[in-house]
C-alpha cells in the first residue's frame, strides 16, 4: 500500500491520476480548493478501492498555510510515498504581457506555490530517504512561444527547479519526476478547439503512473510530445521567433 498525496487534486489529471491509484488499493489525501467537490471525489476513490481517503482544502495562492498544510499531511500519512503536484491555470497571455499584476498572477499559480510546497515537502522527504515527487508542468515550459510565453516561462522554471532539486535529492533515494502533457482536454482548456494531437486526462494519467513506476525523470505525456518537441527545440532561432503558434 502507498501513501500518496495529491496537491491540486480537482484538476481532470489528479483526479483521473487518482483513480488509478484507488485501484490499487493506495491511501490518498487530497488538497484542493473545492471541498465539495473533493468530498465528492473520496466516495468515488473509497468505491474504486482505495484503503482511505482524506481530504483538506488549499488555495495554493495562500502561500503562508504551505508548510501547515504539508505538516498536517505527514502528520496524518506518516510517510509519503508520492507526492503528485496537480494544479495550475492557463493564463490570457495578452492579458498578462500588458499587465503585470495578471502575468505575477500566473506565476504564483504555475510557479512559485509548486516552488513553494516543494521547498517544505523536501525537509520531511530527505528525513525518511525514499519516496518520490512527480510534478505536472508542460511541454509549453520547453521553448518560449509567442502565443503563450507567461505560461510557459512558468512552466519552464518549474522544470528547470525539478532538475536541480532532483540532483539534490538523488543521495537520499527520492525520484522526481517531470511530467509534460502537451494539449489536454480538461476544462481549463474548453474554449480552445480541438484536433489530433489532443488527449483525455485518462491517456496523461496512464502515462503518469506508468512514469512513475519506471523511475523516469521526464515524461511527456502522450509520448508522441518527446518526438515533437525535440524537433521545436531544434528550429533555429532566427526561424522560430517568425513562427506565430
Amino acid at each position: 500500500m502507498k501513501n500518496i498525496l495529491i496537491i491540486g487534486a480537482n484538476s481532470a489529471i489528479a483526479k483521473a491520476t487518482a483513480r488509478l491509484y484507488a485501484q490499487e488499493h493506495c491511501r490518498l489525501y487530497l488538497l484542493g480548493r473545492d471541498s465539495a467537490a473533493l468530498a465528492e471525489q473520496r466516495q468515488d476513490l473509497l468505491i474504486r478501492g482505495a484503503s482511505e481517503v482524506d481530504i483538506a482544502p488549499l488555495d495554493v495562492t495562500h502561500f503562508a498555510v504551505h508548510e501547515a498544510v504539508i505538516d498536517q499531511a505527514v502528520g496524518l500519512l506518516g510517510q509519503l510515498d508520492l507526492v503528485l503536484i496537480c494544479h495550475g491555470s492557463l493564463p490570457d497571455q495578452e492579458l498578462c504581457q500588458n499587465d503585470f499584476d495578471a502575468a505575477l498572477e500566473a506565476f504564483n499559480i504555475n510557479a512559485l506555490s509548486v516552488i513553494s510546497l516543494l521547498t517544505h515537502l523536501c525537509r520531511h522527504m530527505m528525513t525518511q530517504n525514499s519516496g518520490c515527487i512527480a510534478v505536472i508542468t508542460s511541454v509549453a515550459g520547453d521553448r518560449g512561444r509567442q502565443s503563450n510565453y507567461v505560461y510557459g516561462a512558468a512552466k519552464g522554471m518549474v522544470s528547470r527547479y525539478l532538475q536541480g532539486l532532483r540532483g539534490r535529492l538523488f543521495p537520499h533515494n527520492i525520484d522526481v519526476v517531470d511530467i509534460r502533457p502537451g494539449f489536454v482536454d480538461t476544462p481549463m482548456t474548453e474554449h480552445l478547439p480541438k484536433g489530433a494531437l489532443w488527449a483525455s486526462p485518462e491517456q496523461v494519467a496512464q502515462a503518469v503512473v506508468k512514469g512513475i513506476a519506471k523511475r523516469r525523470t521526464t515524461v511527456y505525456a502522450p509520448a508522441f510530445w518527446r518526438l515533437i518537441m525535440l524537433i521545436v527545440r531544434c528550429i533555429p532561432e532566427f526561424l522560430f521567433k517568425r513562427l506565430r503558434f
